[in-house]
């Protein structure tokens, strides 16, 4: 079943997912309790089927990934001290001020090559103590699939890399693994694999997992207890969460199963909007769900595409200068079929008109949804 918001193709981001019927069946009957004590029963089988998925001690379920994040550096990282990431990264970028603000923390951001894509050396670089022995470093971080480096997979191999000269620098390694499945389904192994190089991980059911709400901390048992504790220091202890839980269970079961086909709509999507603008996009980069197209070459800035294109019924973000678009659970083959008809309309409209304008200029008004990229 597509999904439509409204009567929009909506590609903003694999969050705009709705619940299938078994979900809200399954929220509906939820086994609840209050989770604040601990004993919502819902809530605790899934942080134990995350706990096992992941070969993790303990689990915890959190509303965000943002609040994960957040938790796990508060609880490795100490206030005055760094946090290395790649420059793109979400924890040191979208993320930074609420890190700066509930931790006390700053990142060391090292460009990857490409963008999204750290290497061993360039961690053991960054880990390099300076002469005073003033910065230093408490935790290195990875994104696994990296969001702004268009949905780019990291490696096993390279994370194990990675991993090894954290170990030998006594420094824990934790993965901010959003979209970790995703990454999985493409680098043809498990989850577990992954979670098997790094101290810590957290993912999201509420992403391309399809589940509404919810993001789950895995590690040690020791650092989940804390977690609990930060989780209510930070204003994040919610009661009969299991209403949200059941729905999580599902996405874990069923999700995965299916995540190659939103990578195979992301290249459809990819493959169409070359067609329209060679220059935008190369779609054999395109690994897993996400697509960003630059636009700058047509002399309309990202916000008028995503002005106009909304205007064609089509909703999708801009990060950086670029359009975003991801696929997921709600969008079928025919979604991508109508708004790649969109990108063509738009694209002549601009070529008929001749309203080229230098990016960056005035934008025009919105006839429908809008919004920045943020996950």
């Amino acid at each position: 079943m597509s999904l439509a918001t409204g009567g929009y193709v909506d590609l903003r981001s694999d969050t705009v997912t709705q619940p299938s019927p078994a979900m809200r069946r399954a929220m509906a009957e939820a086994e609840v309790g209050d989770d604040w004590y601990g004993d919502d029963p819902t809530v605790n089988r899934l942080q134990d089927a995350a706990a096992e998925l992941t070969g993790k001690q303990a689990a915890i379920y959190l509303p965000t990934g943002t609040l994960c994040n957040q938790v796990a550096l508060h609880a490795f990282a100490r206030p005055g001290r760094f946090v290395v990431c790649e420059a793109s990264s979400h924890v040191g970028g979208t993320e930074a001020a609420s890190a700066a603000a509930l931790s006390g923390i700053a990142f060391r951001r090292v460009p990857g090559r490409p963008p999204g894509m750290l290497h061993a050396e360039q961690v053991a670089a960054a880990l390099a103590a300076d002469v005073p022995n003033v910065s230093v470093a408490d935790l290195v971080t990875i994104e696994n699939t990296h969001q702004r480096g268009g949905g780019s997979v990291m490696p096993v191999a390279s994370v194990a890399a990675i991993a090894a000269v954290c170990a030998e620098r006594s420094v824990p390694l934790y993965l901010d693994g959003a979209r970790i499945f995703n990454a999985a389904v493409v680098a043809g192994t498990t989850v577990a694999d992954y979670a098997a190089r790094v101290d810590a991980l957290m993912f999201c059911v509420s992403k391309g997992l399809g589940a509404p709400i919810g993001s789950l901390l895995a590690g040690d048992a020791e650092l989940i207890r804390e977690a609990r504790r930060l989780k209510i220091l930070f204003g994040a202890a919610w009661r009969q969460a299991g209403i949200m839980a059941a729905a999580g269970l599902i996405a874990l079961t069923e999700g995965p199963k299916r995540l190659h086909e939103d990578h195979a709509t992301a290249r459809q999507l990819a493959a169409g909007v070359a067609e329209v603008l060679p220059e935008a996009l190369d779609p054999a980069e395109v690994q897993t769900n996400i697509v960003f197209a630059d636009v700058t070459s047509t002399g309309h800035d990202a916000v008028d595409w995503q002005q106009r294109l909304a205007a064609s019924r089509v909703l999708v973000t801009t990060s950086h200068g670029r359009v975003r678009m991801l696929t997921h659970v709600g969008v079928m083959p025919r979604d991508i079929d109508a708004a790649l008809a969109a990108w063509r309309e738009v694209a002549a409209g601009m070529r008929a008109t001749g309203t080229g304008r230098p990016a960056g200029a005035g934008t025009s008004r919105s006839r429908g949804p809008a919004g920045s990229a943020g996950s």
